[in-house]
């Protein structure tokens, strides 16, 4: 479905102040066929006007100027049926032309709950017209398929594949072997030279080891295992009696801990993100489940540096607790952090605790095997070679991608660079494949 063929969709509020970016979405939403119920700012908007309205979506363009507005309609927008939709509203106020465009499709997707966010013409024809010629082949449409992907993951796997334990070649015999050679060293030793006739063996292997004996198998048979054990004892007593171990001088130690004595989880999942991000990143927590096994650590720049409004944002969404980052306070596990700027991470007896910090958050303070890094949309740049030396020592890091990505610079980059990709839910489903309590 796109948007130029949409029916009427459920009823939608509008929420900006007057200007380029509430004129931009009124356009995108008369594009999508949606109904607009109410259209207001949400600096003079009632609560029992914004109730009364009862509409099925509300969009909001989110700038610093509505924050305490937003507090103050949370009654009806924390209400769980109620469809919100957030947007940058210096972005929206840019958009035009294509870009307009392709956010009005992804408008559509979003009520409408597709994934359909192709322009107009995209379909496939469906009727199968008969041409001349062989069909095309799998080989065909594959030829130009990247496999480096593939092989990358068969390297990663091989180290896990289990090896051959139904046959091994004899310690006595040299290598190179041929196969008669093989199979004559397997044969018993009293078997007969008629029936199976024993090749010469090479001059490099020893004399005694002219075959490997495995036993007359007409003998075998199924028997119980008490049985088994009855006839092993009365044939060798106690000779076969397993050596005792000596237990007493074992201990248990602690290798690696896994967390501080104060409660400081060993690693962290940061979380990068600018222009676009505040989409993302609630797309991200939405996807995210309460029992993780680490803390997520999220930077954006916001002007005005109201990070305590971003955490109330975030909150009605974020099934993790969400709390603004404070200086030597400890990462616990199972929390969301948002990180003002000043404010950075330091390791203390094993466990990470936030620190006050004037350049920020340093990435290469992450411990790498207990960490990773996400970038989202409107991530630094300037930050990715940081991230790519922290996933070199082991960090797991990937980038978003997709159609939501406006600014996608910084993430592409790493996804280059041979990281994980995926849209933000992609990648809250490997978070917690990584970091939940079963992993």
């Amino acid at each position: 479905m796109h948007a130029s063929d949409a029916p009427t969709l459920l009823s939608v509020a509008l929420l900006a102040r007057p200007g380029p970016a509430r004129d931009r979405l009124r356009e995108a939403l008369a594009h999508a066929g949606a109904r607009v119920v109410l259209e207001d700012d949400p600096n003079t908007l009632d609560l029992q006007s914004l109730r009364d309205a009862d509409p099925g979506a509300v969009l909001i363009a989110l700038e610093p100027a509505i924050e305490d507005a937003l507090e103050r309609l949370d009654p009806v927008l924390g209400a769980p049926s109620l469809t919100l939709i957030f947007d940058e509203a210096e972005l929206a106020a840019r958009r035009d032309g294509w870009e307009a465009q392709r956010w009005a499709r992804h408008l559509v997707a979003k009520l409408h709950g597709h994934q359909d966010v192709l322009p107009p013409g995209s379909e496939q024809d469906q009727r199968l017209q008969p041409e001349p010629g062989l069909p095309v082949t799998p080989a065909q449409l594959h030829a130009d398929a990247p496999l480096e992907f593939h092989l990358r993951e068969a390297e990663d796997a091989a180290s896990d594949v289990p090896a051959d334990g139904l046959y091994r070649v004899p310690a006595e015999l040299s290598e190179p072997v041929s196969l008669d050679e093989a199979l004559a060293a397997l044969q018993p030793v009293d078997a007969d030279p008629v029936d199976a006739p024993i090749p010469p063996i090479p001059a490099s292997a020893p004399p005694a080891a002219a075959a490997v004996s495995i036993g007359d198998h007409s003998r075998w048979s199924l028997v119980e295992e008490d049985a088994v054990v009855a006839t092993a004892s009365s044939a060798s007593g106690s000779a076969l009696e397993p050596e005792r171990f000596d237990t007493e001088r074992l201990s248990l130690v602690e290798l690696e801990p896994e967390a501080g004595p104060d409660g400081g989880c060993p690693g962290a999942v940061l979380v990068l993100a600018g222009i676009g991000g505040p989409d993302a990143l609630r797309r991200l927590l939405v996807a995210l489940p309460a029992t993780l096994t680490t803390a997520v650590l999220v930077h954006m720049r916001l002007d005005g540096g109201r990070y305590g409004n971003l955490v109330k944002q975030m909150a009605r969404v974020s099934a993790l607790p969400v709390l603004l980052a404070e200086d030597a306070q400890a990462v616990a596990a199972g929390q969301a952090y948002i990180l003002p700027d000043d404010i950075g991470i330091a390791v203390r007896q094993g466990g990470l605790h936030f620190i006050a910090d004037p350049a920020g958050i340093q990435i290469e303070a992450l411990p790498a095997p207990h960490s990773g890094v996400v970038l989202l949309s409107g991530a630094d740049a300037a930050q990715v070679d940081a991230v790519l030396a922290l996933a070199s020592a082991g960090a797991w890091v990937a980038g978003q991608v997709g159609e939501g990505c406006y600014d996608p610079t910084a993430a592409s980059a790493v996804v280059v660079a041979g990281q994980d990709a995926g849209e933000p839910p992609q990648l809250a489903a490997t978070i917690a494949e990584r970091w939940g309590v079963d992993a």
